[in-house]
């Protein structure tokens, strides 16, 4: 496993500051609180899309009988990882995560640790590897059955939105009919994100793209969208007593379809 570097902010560590996790670095927290003096806001995109996922993932498991989830760009673990939410509902979920940072793996090992019933494995591997993230996923989900895709916060890290549009498209083209694609943004929407991100790009962490709600909405040309659609993360499927529902404009869109 490659060593953790400390020298440069990560984007997953940076991530775990913001939604108020402990596992970061000061070179972490520096462009954090940096970024934080630039643009507030990004700690509520940081916070509603936390939120989105479990959203997404109970409306999965309970209206679409989804029992198996690719997540691809894992994150470091906070409260109600995939897992932790789909096997709350359903205990015999079967998760794969999938990351290739040494750090993310180190602690998704130790604390992803799923129901008995159930399964949680995790990949080293990223989005550039669709064959090998399939093929090791494989061993433990059922690609006879249907499986979501969760890409959440991770496109953003490829330059080219074509390149993007095809990693996406390669794996969904595996997965079969009944499966869904679940994908959160954040989007070049105010000048406070667009300023944020490139201070982000800056300083020397691997960089993350901000795209238009019309860029995010291709990636899921040709699939089904849920309702609402394609919309802020906090406007999808609020649910009742869910502050963050109530009005609040965020720089990050997400969501859903099924698959052919």
């Amino acid at each position: 496993m490659a060593a953790i570097d400390t020298s440069k902010p990560h984007s997953a560590r940076f991530w775990n500051y913001f939604v108020g996790g402990k596992d970061h670095y000061e070179v972490d927290r520096q462009i954090g609180d940096e970024i934080k003096s630039i643009f507030p806001g990004l700690v509520d995109v940081a916070l509603s899309s936390r939120r989105f996922l479990g959203r997404a993932v109970r409306t999965l498991v309970a209206e679409h009988g989804i029992r198996q989830f690719l997540d691809i760009g894992t994150g470091l673990p906070t409260a109600d990882n995939t897992h932790e939410v789909a096997q709350r509902a359903a205990p015999e979920s079967r998760i794969v995560y999938v990351d290739n940072d040494p750090l993310v793996l180190t602690h998704a090992r130790a604390l992803l640790v799923g129901s008995p019933e159930g399964a949680t494995a995790y990949v080293d591997a990223n989005l550039y590897e669709p064959e090998k993230v399939l093929a090791e996923a494989a061993r433990t989900l059922d690609f006879g059955q249907p499986v979501a895709l969760m890409l959440l916060n991770v496109l953003g890290h490829v330059a080219d939105y074509q390149q993007a549009r095809s990693l996406v498209s390669r794996l969904v083209a595996e997965l079969p009919s009944g499966s869904c694609l679940v994908i959160s943004d954040s989007t070049a929407t105010s000048e406070g994100m667009i300023a944020a991100s490139e201070a982000y790009n800056a300083s020397g962490a691997v960089p993350y793209h901000v795209r238009g709600v019309e860029e995010i909405a291709g990636f899921f040309d040709g699939l089904e969208l849920l309702e609402p659609g394609v919309v802020q993360v906090t406007r999808w499927r609020p649910e009742p007593g869910d502050a963050e529902g109530a009005g609040l404009e965020v720089d990050a869109y997400a969501g859903v379809a099924l698959t052919p």
